[in-house]
């Protein structure tokens, strides 16, 4: 059993750099893509949020929203009530990279889930789900400043 975060750091290193490698044509490199997708799915998500959604700390979102930004891929636009608030939106340029990286998406989920039924699918869907939320609860307590008790 000790072996599962290993099996799934080793599918997550494998599909990032997979990705990296596909998208470079787009000129999006380093896991750009997991912010534009996100983006493309919540315009108008603040930093903060973003860097939430995939689980990581702000200085490293700031540096990926700013060379998506260089790039054309995003645009920051004033919060219309608080002006220290950038909403985060993709420009016509993202939109456009946006399906393809969706067709990646779905096309890697095929390759990865090939040989399983559909309930099978679902079962590993759920259970990754779950270990998703134990892990959040560890994120929160050190994102924090806390140190975990081993």
């Amino acid at each position: 059993m000790k072996e599962i975060l290993r099996e799934i750091g080793m599918i997550a290193r494998a599909l990032d750099s997979i990705s990296n490698i596909e998208f470079k044509e787009f000129d999006l490199t380093k896991g750009q893509y997991l912010y534009l997708v996100r983006i493309c799915e919540n315009p108008g998500i603040i930093q903060e949020k973003l860097a939430e959604l995939i689980k990581v700390d702000r200085t490293t979102a700031a540096r990926a929203i700013q060379k998506l930004e260089l790039n054309g891929f995003i645009e920051k636009k004033d919060d219309e009530c608080n002006k220290k608030i950038k909403k985060l939106f993709p420009t016509e340029k993202g939109e456009a990279v946006f399906p393809f990286i969706l067709r990646e998406n779905d096309h890697s989920n095929s390759v990865a889930l090939a040989g399983f039924s559909e309930s099978e699918a679902e079962t590993i869907f759920h259970l990754l789900q779950r270990v998703r939320k134990n892990i959040e609860i560890d994120w929160e307590f050190v994102k924090k400043g806390n140190k975990r008790d081993y």
